[in-house]
């Protein structure tokens, strides 16, 4: 296999307006996945570093957007209390954003922008797993009556497409939305920009990446022409590989979730293995690529909760962090839709509302898969230990209470220490 080191392009075209699966979805803020991690595994240990960065940093912070319902209080400096649920959502607006400035870009999205991406962080109250969800930008779902940051009322719909809820309600409503739409509480979440993922991949040294076949993508900024092999995805172009949608899988958002797992998955091992959590300098100009690119609610917006949550982080293996996307049927009304598998969503939003660990059965996703001779089983998470000795064993219909809730095989996914390639749309 070939090895790139791949910088920074300027060129850029404008894409033609495709949702759904297949052929669909337009290209979003994906990168809100790989901060996801870059916040929250990132600031796993660093523990004064991070701090004294992040304290440094939000003197000149605003006071962040106010969530409505349950709210949080700042942490003392250790592990966060039981489960932790944030919510990262990526903004496709133009506006201000090095190089999207031409009439095209503009034209396409500016001002507060859609939420292209949306993904649900859930540590465990025992901090031993942490499931990662990706909800499709396409998925028409209800949105409750929300309230803006300036608090004007906004009227519920019973039919919407998931990405339109910031620009309807800002990141308040899209919360509202993933609240209602999962069972959970969500007291965190932020928004971050194109701008904030480039530079948090320069931050963090760039990503490798393994690529089954070519990613090819004119419609990226930059455009993407990489081939089959291994590369370490850094600044504009690891924007645009986390954005593309054309040029993986089957040229829809879903098969661009299961990509982007692969360079999430990636990021992951190399934060843990890499010696990221060792390197002041590297955390340093993450808090501060954050900082600068992130918006956060004001429940987040204080470093000693940022250093809680990464310390809950601190002992959680690779093979312990699930992947996966939000489970999903073609829309009848609309082949360029999806709409929520009711049957499927049941199983997890109860495993995440029971905060129980995950297992799949599924597969990577179109977008994905696993190296080529490797004879893998489908993804799952590790099952847990035998109980005492001395403890009467449940019947094999009914999991102890800490086992895993296996999903079915339609939710696909990966755990972290799962090395998968990308798939290109050839």
């Amino acid at each position: 296999m070939s090895r790139q080191s791949l910088q920074q392009g300027t060129h850029l075209a404008a894409a033609p307006m495709r949702h759904g699966m297949g052929r669909t979805h337009r290209a979003g803020a994906m990168v809100v996945k790989y901060v996801a991690i870059a916040l929250a595994v990132v600031l796993v240990s660093a523990g004064l570093v991070v701090g004294i960065a992040g304290w440094q940093l939000l003197q000149s912070g605003g006071p962040g957007v106010h969530l409505t319902g349950p709210s949080s209080k700042p942490p003392a400096i250790g592990p966060s209390d039981g489960e932790v649920n944030l919510l990262l959502t990526g903004s496709d607006t133009r506006t201000n954003q090095a190089g999207f400035q031409d009439k095209a870009n503009l034209a396409a999205s500016s001002g507060t922008g859609n939420n292209d991406v949306n993904i649900l962080l859930h540590i465990s109250n025992d901090h031993k797993d942490v499931t990662v969800v990706s909800f499709p930008r396409d998925m028409e779902v209800a949105v409750p009556a929300c309230t803006t940051q300036a608090g004007a009322p906004v009227a519920p719909s019973s039919r919407a497409m998931l990405n339109t809820t910031l620009s309807r309600g800002g990141l308040s409503c899209v919360v509202s939305t993933i609240q209602s739409l999962t069972g959970l509480s969500v007291p965190f979440a932020a928004v971050i920009s194109f701008d904030g993922v480039i530079a948090m991949s320069d931050a963090i040294g760039g990503v490798t990446v393994c690529l089954a076949t070519p990613v090819k993508d004119k419609y990226t900024t930059p455009p993407l022409n990489l081939t089959a092999g291994t590369h370490s995805l850094v600044g504009p172009i690891a924007l645009s590989f986390l954005r593309s949608r054309y040029g993986v899988g089957n040229g829809g958002d879903l098969g661009r979730i299961s990509n982007q797992q692969v360079f999430m998955s990636a990021l992951v091992r190399k934060v843990q293995d890499g010696g990221v959590l060792r390197d002041p300098l590297k955390l340093y100009k993450l808090a501060t690529a954050a900082r600068s690119n992130v918006t956060p609610t004001d429940t987040l917006n204080n470093p000693m909760t940022l250093v809680s949550i990464g310390l809950a982080l601190k002992n959680v293996g690779a093979a312990h962090t699930v992947f996966l996307q939000y489970p999903t049927l073609a829309d009848p009304r609309d082949a360029n839709r999806v709409i929520p598998d009711t049957a499927a969503a049941k199983i997890l939003n109860g495993a995440l509302v029971s905060d129980r660990p995950v297992s799949l059965t599924g597969t990577t996703g179109v977008g994905a898969e696993l190296p080529p001779g490797t004879s893998t089983p489908s993804p799952s998470a590790p099952t847990p230990s035998s109980p005492p000795s001395g403890t009467a064993s449940r019947p094999a219909s009914v999991p102890p209470s800490g086992a895993p809730v296996e999903l079915p095989s339609t939710v696909t996914g990966q755990t972290a220490d799962q090395q998968t390639c990308t798939k290109g749309n050839n």
